[in-house]
């Protein structure tokens, strides 16, 4: 089967093609510093047969937090515990990827200086952000290149740039909350700006055998905001900084969107074929016939399972089991195969 087989991209090579995707898990404290949950969550999906995992979104400023609880990695007191964390990981065999966010806007701690492309807020339930000076936006450019040196320094294979889900990244790709009259706004180029430029400081010091990937959500489902024909050309200005493209959507306004397994599919199928780049899809994806289908037929080339992984950490060896073949368990799992 497919999803069974290895994939590689750059230097990294994969037992199989299933993600866990980067999930807030919130579980952090002020400090952003790993605690022993999340060496118990991830070391569980390890065990449990995952080709890559994705550590949840990571902050690279305070300012850049969805809650006080997200993990960070603004400071080098962080790579410790981030060290030791991807050296169990490997153990396993999984590969270990960290996902580099700033959160802008939806920044969730009322006393942080929150700060967006413009002065507009997420909902009622958020403070109203300051917008965006040209010394904000060097110093968060610098604070993406600092934590890709940070991350390189704990021993992540993959980094993911966090464009996605109305955090800050995407607040500036999108009209509905960029409304900027200079080289940052307006035109899809100067949108993409702050995008390139993140992008090209984090190759500034990430190794280039390494594979450096982006998360974007295909569409925004509100009218004047960006749709998959706009994200394609989105990809078209980016595609040569990055190795992959992780397909998500939604999350920039709040809005009624229809989900059902496999939603997001199509577009990471249409990013795939149109702008020639490997992709990650994601979307209530949780049965193996339908990993199968999509990478049978070119829909994508990995295949991330994110709610699925938080029920079934086995997902992977379960679904080898029923095969009938005998994989590789871990040594400690050997009555497994009987």
């Amino acid at each position: 089967m497919q999803v069974f087989e290895k994939y590689k991209i750059k230097d990294m090579e994969l037992e199989n093609r299933i993600v866990m995707p980067p999930m807030c898990m919130y579980s952090s404290d002020n400090e952003g510093e790993i605690k022993d949950f999340h060496r118990i969550h991830y070391n569980a999906r390890a065990l449990g047969g995952t080709g890559l995992i994705i550590q949840e979104a990571t902050a690279v400023e305070p300012r850049g937090r969805i809650s006080y609880r997200d993990l960070g990695i603004w400071d080098d007191y962080h790579i410790d515990g981030q060290k030791r964390l991807v050296e169990s990981l490997k153990k396993y065999g999984s590969k270990v990827g960290i996902q580099l966010a700033h959160a802008g806007r939806k920044c969730g701690i009322r006393d942080e200086d929150v700060i967006a492309p413009s002065a507009i807020a997420f909902s009622g339930d958020y403070v109203s952000p300051r917008a965006m000076g040209k010394e904000d936006i060097k110093e968060v450019v610098n604070a993406f290149k600092l934590g890709a040196k940070r991350a390189l320094e704990a021993g992540y294979d993959l980094i993911e740039i966090h464009g996605a889900h109305g955090y800050l990244i995407h607040e500036f790709l999108s009209p509905l909350s960029n409304k900027r009259d200079d080289e940052y706004g307006g035109t899809l180029e100067n949108r993409v700006r702050f995008l390139k430029e993140i992008a090209g400081e984090v190759k500034s010091v990430w190794p280039e055998e390494k594979p450096l990937i982006l998360r974007v959500s295909a569409s925004d489902y509100a009218d004047g905001g960006i749709d998959i024909d706009e994200m394609i050309k989105i990809i078209e200005l980016v595609k040569s900084d990055f190795d992959m493209i992780h397909v998500s959507s939604g999350g920039l306004v709040l809005t009624d969107m229809k989900v059902y397994p496999g939603y997001q599919v199509s577009f990471a199928e249409k990013i795939r074929q149109l702008c020639n780049i490997p992709t990650i899809a994601v979307g209530l994806i949780k049965e193996i016939d339908h990993v199968e289908d999509i990478l049978n037929n070119n829909r994508a080339d990995l295949v991330a399972l994110g709610r699925e992984l938080l029920r079934n950490p086995q997902w992977v060896l379960n679904e080898k089991y029923k095969t009938g073949k005998k994989y590789s368990y871990p040594d400690q799992y050997f009555r497994a195969y009987r």
